[in-house]
């Protein structure tokens, strides 16, 4: 059984067949307008609503009960006052910018295997859509240096340092928050065994991806990154100036979350539907991309240890899905997609 994510990920796709060759990979930025390998049907069903998605401040006394309302009627929300320093913030964009601006051929350098997780590349849920997207991603898991010495020979230690950094950061905000989402369900540290003695989740399975999504000549007919929930826990993104993230919300349509200065966007994923029994609903989100603006995203995927299996709290009965570890949901979103929940539901 796997044991780390990065052979989680070599398992599921080592004996899938590769349909993306990188090689052929296109310089997006330079195009006059979208190959026909990368037009999408126009886009439709944006919302009317003039409903925010909520901002909450984690300082806020109320914080807990904000939080599970939010994971409640939306699946999604922003933070503010979360102790990321706009330093860091603006040091982990700075290096994701240098990395993106590298020539094509040297991006390559560092492309992800193709039964591999890190490294360069376009995006994995790309092979479940017959049209490609206007993106391109840098995947870290653990120790960045292996990828970024290809990228960079004699000038990655600062890179590194950066991501790191990050990474460190961004682990305990994701306990920060998982226990103000569990703590708004009423579990405490004694019903999440697989927290760990301190409750820290020192074991926990992580992710940090980058995201860029250059200047598209035709919007309209383009996706940044399409429509799909993440198998995670909880996943916690910081997207620069520019707009693009959408969530769908029942009822509502295709709502933009804007980008906050020095604020972070929390999204539930299907481990955390699965663990709430489906009363926290995982949310379904796309990128879009923009006619001037080059858009950059960070999100940190934050799930279990790979072993452990998670089950519906027990206090939440009937359980509507079967215990399966983040490896075995893997495998499930790998054959199902968006339809993995489902797959496993009781």
């Amino acid at each position: 059984m796997a044991s780390t994510l990065a052979e989680a990920y070599a398992e599921i796709y080592r004996d899938q067949p590769v349909h993306l060759q990188y090689h052929n990979h296109l310089d997006l930025g330079s195009l006059g307008e979208v190959p026909e390998s990368h037009a999408w049907p126009p886009l439709d069903n944006y919302s009317s609503s003039v409903e925010p998605v909520p901002v909450i401040d984690l300082t806020d006394p109320e914080a807990v009960k904000l939080v599970g309302h939010a994971c409640r009627t939306w699946g999604v929300f922003q933070v503010t006052n979360h102790g990321i320093s706009m330093r860091l913030l603006k040091d982990v964009e700075s290096e994701s910018w240098r990395l993106f601006s590298l020539p094509p051929q040297q991006k390559l350098k560092a492309a992800r295997s193709p039964d591999g997780i890190s490294g360069y590349g376009l995006a994995r849920i790309s092979s479940f859509f017959p049209k490609l997207m206007w993106s391109e991603g840098f995947t870290i898991v653990e120790s960045p240096v292996e990828h970024a010495r290809q990228l960079w020979p004699q000038d990655y230690s600062n890179f590194c340092a950066v991501m790191e950094e990050y990474q460190n950061e961004m682990k305990q905000l994701a306990e920060r928050l998982l226990w103000l989402v569990l703590g708004s369900l009423g579990i405490n540290k004694k019903d999440i065994i697989w927290a760990g003695p301190k409750g820290d989740f020192g074991d926990a399975s992580a992710a940090l991806h980058l995201n860029s999504y250059p200047p598209c000549p035709e919007p309209n007919r383009a996706m940044g990154l399409a429509a799909h929930t993440d198998s995670t826990l909880l996943t916690i993104l910081y997207q620069n100036s520019t707009s693009g993230l959408q969530v769908l919300r029942d009822g509502a349509g295709w709502v933009t979350v804007p980008p906050l200065a020095g604020g972070l966007v929390v999204n539930i994923g299907d481990l955390l539907h699965i663990l709430s029994n489906g009363e926290y609903r995982t949310v379904l989100h796309r990128a879009v991309v923009n006619r001037t603006h080059h858009r950059l995203s960070i999100v940190y995927f934050s799930g279990p240890p790979t072993n452990v299996q998670i089950s519906p709290l027990s206090r939440l009965v009937p359980p509507l899905y079967r215990p399966v570890t983040w490896t075995e949901y893997l495998g499930a979103k790998a054959k199902h997609f968006n339809n993995a929940l489902s797959s496993i539901r009781l």
